[in-house]
């Protein structure tokens, strides 16, 4: 997995790069000590599959770094501010990381981003049950029954037409789990089953749920990945 660092603090990227190069399913592929320049790389690289970005940094901080980016890859954050760690995961990282990082909480960390980017064994179709707490209870829910997902802080909620369920997961962590047969991001906040797409608009969508029709933001850079994955017919 290629990666990078970005971090104003030389000594924390030297610790940092010490880290990857002991970690032997990750290949360092830079280290920038200004977010600038770091975004510049990352919008001409495209082999990038995760960043290691602290937040206070000049000119431009790792929130505003990651807001400037259309896809951003797997994020873990890494900080000496404790404060800016429910921020964080508005943005969907994969993990917050405190300063000073010791080497097992690292470990643990790519861990968790290794699980996330492993491509999935076989393709799914939906038919896929998984098992989602409810209360006291597990509740079984073949996957093909979310009509969509919406993220809510660092949380997201998965709606069918009759129930909605809580759970604390990424956006980029669910939407590595859906089947993409089935399932389609068309919004930094939003990821919807296709199966349940009754229009298309300008910036937006309408999807069946239950009885009646919801309407949902589709971003601008997701809106041409969705009109290739539908059928158009158009004169």
């Amino acid at each position: 997995m290629n990666c990078i660092i970005v971090d104003d603090d030389k000594l924390s990227c030297k610790l940092l790069e010490g880290y990857v190069n002991k970690y032997s399913s990750l290949n360092l592929i830079g280290v920038y000590n200004d977010p600038v320049s770091a975004r510049n790389e990352i919008s001409k690289q495209k082999d990038v599959d995760l960043i290691l970005l602290d937040i206070k940094m000049p000119e431009m901080d790792g929130f505003d770094l990651l807001g400037s980016l259309d896809h951003p890859p797997n994020v873990i954050i890494v900080s000496g501010g404790e404060e800016f760690a429910l921020r964080a995961f508005d943005f969907n990282v994969v993990d917050f990381l405190l300063k000073p990082v010791t080497y097992a909480r690292f470990c643990k960390a790519i861990d968790k981003v290794m699980r996330y980017f492993a491509p999935k064994e076989a393709p799914k179709s939906g038919d896929e049950e998984i098992f989602i707490k409810k209360g006291s209870s597990l509740v079984k829910l073949k996957l093909r029954e979310i009509v969509f997902v919406e993220a809510l802080e660092n949380y997201v909620t998965l709606n069918t037409g009759t129930d909605k369920y809580t759970i604390h997961f990424t956006m980029k962590a669910i939407e590595n789990q859906l089947p993409s047969g089935v399932f389609l991001r068309v919004h930094r906040s939003y990821i919807i089953n296709k199966k349940m797409i009754q229009a298309i608009k300008e910036n937006s969508l309408d999807i069946m749920v239950g009885h009646s029709v919801k309407n949902i933001p589709v971003g601008k850079s997701f809106r041409d990945t969705l009109l290739n994955d539908i059928n158009v017919m158009a004169r």
